[in-house]
């Protein structure tokens, strides 16, 4: 600052011998720029006045000397070449936004590597971003100019990032991107940041993709269609890469590489965790839920049963979805993949829909059947010498097993059928409850009495008509004449 202040003051040597102009700069020369903590304390000082450093080319020198001295020290990075925080990382972080990024150009101008700056931006990114609340879900509380100076910070740091795969870990990713959407940078530089994720999804894990919603508008509680967007990358570069037939030997200086078999396996389980995560938020739509699943890759699901929970999750926070919204919510889930244990609580659950669950007894039943055929043709054939005791019809523990859960699944399809049987009988009677009453009819006991009692007044008149013709002949035997 003396220095500009001399310059400013034209205190040259032309005024008089040893002027501070003279004086100034030899002490810069000889003490200040010997060492990088020195160049650093000047350039940091001469913020406030930069114009005036500028024209007697004291930032220039200051950066070629940040630049000279980390290049020539040792420390800039291990023998095996992984990057380290170097001692004087940290004295850089006090610079302006745009004096740190011309300090790492002249690095990177001078043979610095580029993947050595990670940690110099990890340490630059969490000073300057400072107090930014991006894991809260309240409204923003910071002011329209600090917004904007940790916008144009933010922007400038990922424009920076090095290009090179695990140069940064996907949770700084993630901080940064949270951070993008918070502070509404531009498009490119979100864009970027889900671009540079999507390469690292595999080393993810449920916490990196939980990002809130900063719209504040009544939506999802979390970033759905971002996430939706990385994970499609993710995909879009791995078929990219099998269809040109890439492999990864020799490629060290690529700037991507192929996801491996495990990276998508463990993308897919990552996905149904998150799905299970956000399927209880009530301001999740049908088809944000069903468009998010149908992303999750089908052939790298060995079992529904992470797919199951979700859906059975997301059905039990909306009860009151229609019939061909809880279909279209179990047409993402293939149910001949799910295990045992899903399938016994499928088939009880009553948030299914009817033809879901018939679906999930019905592959049940079939895959049943095929292991129970399967082990009776691959069972040993029974000895022909002499033994102790043999079974003549020797049956594993685990057919016996499987027989009783077959047992057990036929009863549940009893039940299901018998629930069906009872809601048409519902909709039958409610239809017949409009028609004319039948007329009753006699019954068994009331004709036999009806018959019994004629006989019986019969009988009584025909005795009563015998007597009477006998008295007149007992009486004519009698009789004088």
């Amino acid at each position: 600052m003396l220095r500009c202040a001399a310059e400013y003051l034209e205190m040259t040597e032309e005024y008089a011998v040893s002027n501070l102009v003279g004086r100034t700069e030899a002490y810069i020369n000889e003490v200040a720029l010997k060492n990088l903590g020195g160049a650093v304390s000047v350039l940091h000082s001469s913020e406030s006045i930069l114009a005036v450093a500028e024209k007697v080319k004291l930032v220039s020198r200051c950066i070629d000397t940040i630049a000279f001295i980390a290049c020539k020290d040792s420390q800039c990075r291990r023998p095996d070449g992984e990057p380290v925080v170097d001692w004087w990382a940290e004295d850089l972080t006090v610079l302006r936004v745009d004096l740190f990024q011309r300090a790492l150009i002249a690095m990177m101008a001078r043979g610095f590597k580029q993947y050595a700056l990670a940690p110099i931006l990890m340490l630059y990114a969490q000073k300057s971003l400072r107090g930014l609340d991006v894991f809260g879900k309240g409204r923003k509380k910071i002011e329209a100019r600090e917004e904007h100076e940790k916008r144009v910070v933010l922007e400038t740091i990922v424009s920076l990032l090095p290009r090179e795969k695990n140069a940064m870990s996907v949770s700084f990713l993630s901080m940064l991107l949270r951070a993008a959407l918070f502070l509404e940078t531009t498009v490119a530089c979100r864009l970027d940041l889900e671009k540079r994720m999507s390469l690292q999804l595999g080393q993810a894990v449920l916490d990196d993709l939980l990002i809130p919603s900063y719209s504040f508008t009544g939506d999802t509680l979390f970033d759905v269609d971002t996430v939706q967007r990385i994970v499609m990358n993710f995909l879009d570069t791995e078929m990219e890469l099998n269809r040109m037939g890439y492999t990864n030997t020799n490629a060290a200086d690529e700037e991507y590489i192929s996801p491996s078999p495990s990276d998508v396996e463990r993308v897919t389980k990552l996905m149904e965790n998150f799905l299970s995560e956000i399927a209880s938020d009530r301001n999740l739509s049908v088809s944000k839920f069903a468009s998010l699943a149908e992303v999750i890759p089908e052939q790298s699901r060995v079992t529904e049963d992470g797919m199951y929970r979700a859906i059975d999750i997301y059905l039990k926070a909306h009860p009151a979805l229609s019939d061909m919204e809880r279909k279209k919510v179990c047409s993402v889930m293939d149910c001949q993949k799910l295990s045992r244990e899903a399938c016994a609580h499928a088939a009880q659950n009553d948030r299914l829909p009817v033809q879901t669950v018939v679906q999930v007894l019905y592959y049940e039943q079939q895959r049943l059947r095929d292991v129970m055929d399967s082990s009776l043709n691959n069972s040993p054939p029974l000895s022909t010498k002499l033994s102790p005791v043999v079974d003549p019809h020797p049956v594993p523990d685990e057919v016996s097993t499987l027989r009783r859960e077959n047992h057990d699944l036929k009863f549940e399809l009893v039940k299901m059928k018998m629930r069906l049987k009872e809601i048409e009988g519902k909709s039958e009677k409610s239809s017949g409850a409009t028609k004319p009453p039948l007329a009753p009819r006699k019954s068994f006991m009331s004709t036999v009495s009806k018959k019994l009692g004629k006989i019986i007044r019969a009988d009584g008149l025909t005795s009563q008509g015998s007597k009477g013709r006998t008295k007149p002949a007992k009486d004519r035997r009698h009789s004088i004449s």
